[in-house]
């Protein structure tokens, strides 16, 4: 067991700030949300970005939205820059505060919490929630602290699954429940619903916070997504959008989340994510001096981080190819 408790320096953070002053004005009665109707049938579609504020990928990638004037030809289309007061905290010096102002704002999307407005985050989500609930699809951007290899999280409905399998990208998608400590905004409402009930959802990472990739998965994911829902066409995407797509995509399903018990909580190694543990009962790290091991065997590691750790935060979530 390890008996140093430092925690590992922040990765350098090289994807640039945007300036969202014109863009959190919005063009609603919600401050950042805008909102496009063709007046055609079709699928309302709502694209949210920033539910943490130190992840940029996704407010990048719905200010190219805005920038290139992308509006739909069938349906409606909700763009919502959430959390823009843990998003003016955002330092690259120091990014991790601004992951949110009181709470996690991806753990607050139940009745019972959004009817108590304790929080800067709760508060800001029942804002939102109306374009939550009028949605059909719903594609939520996301970044990490730790890893780098993008992932599709689909929940555990088959229909996300599917969707997630047919956009052609990323590579791997992650089938899981959500957390412990609260209700994602992905999973509120219809979107949790179990069978087919119409609505899509889905929360891609896009790789770590920092790195300037990550604002182009979210630009692919968002063309893509948009083109399956039949919201614009192909003409409509401009050049360089969509990115090549996966060789292969593979589905893993999250069997156990570990969250931790307190901040005493240390890794085996310096995961990175999907590693593969070959055996079961390998160690994966201590929570307060007890081991934590694996399960069963070819058991693989998904977004391990200590770095928002606190008492209920999920650390790594273990998981195993869907047959």
């Amino acid at each position: 067991m390890p008996t140093s408790s430092s925690a590992p320096r922040p990765r350098p953070f090289l994807l640039a700030c945007p300036d969202l002053s014109a863009e959190r004005l919005g063009n609603t009665d919600t401050p950042g949300v805008w909102h496009f109707d063709s007046g055609v049938p079709g699928k309302r579609v709502m694209l949210s970005a920033l539910i943490h504020g130190n992840e940029l990928c996704g407010a990048w990638a719905l200010k190219e939205a805005l920038a290139a004037g992308l509006r739909p030809r069938r349906g409606s289309l909700t763009l919502a820059f959430c959390n823009l007061a843990a998003f003016d905290r955002f330092d690259t010096a120091n990014y991790a505060p601004a992951r949110f102002v009181d709470e996690d704002m991806n753990r607050v999307w139940s009745d019972d919490k959004l009817a108590l407005p304790i929080s800067q985050e709760r508060r800001r989500a029942a804002e939102i929630r109306p374009w939550v609930e009028q949605a059909d699809w719903l594609l939520d951007f996301h970044s990490m602290s730790n890893s780098d290899v993008p992932l599709q999280l689909t929940g555990m409905e088959q229909r996300n699954i599917d969707l997630a399998l047919a956009l052609g990208n990323p590579a791997t998608l992650i089938a899981d429940a959500g957390h412990a400590a609260g209700v994602r905004m992905r999973d509120y409402g219809r979107f949790g619903e179990a069978g087919d009930n119409g609505t899509r959802s889905l929360l891609i990472e896009c790789g770590f916070h920092g790195a300037p990739e990550a604002r182009g998965v979210a630009v692919d994911q968002m063309a893509r997504f948009l083109l399956k829902a039949g919201t614009v066409d192909a003409a409509d995407i401009p050049a360089g959008w969509v990115a090549p797509g996966a060789p292969a995509q593979r589905a893993l399903r999250v069997t156990h989340a570990v969250a931790a018990k307190s901040a005493d909580f240390r890794f085996a190694e310096p995961w990175k994510g999907l590693e593969t543990l070959a055996a079961a009962g390998t160690v994966i790290g201590w929570s307060e001096g007890e081991a934590v091991t694996t399960p069963y065997d070819n058991c693989v590691l998904i977004m391990p981080s200590t770095a928002n750790l606190r008492p209920g935060v999920t650390v790594v979530r273990l998981a195993q190819p869907i047959a």
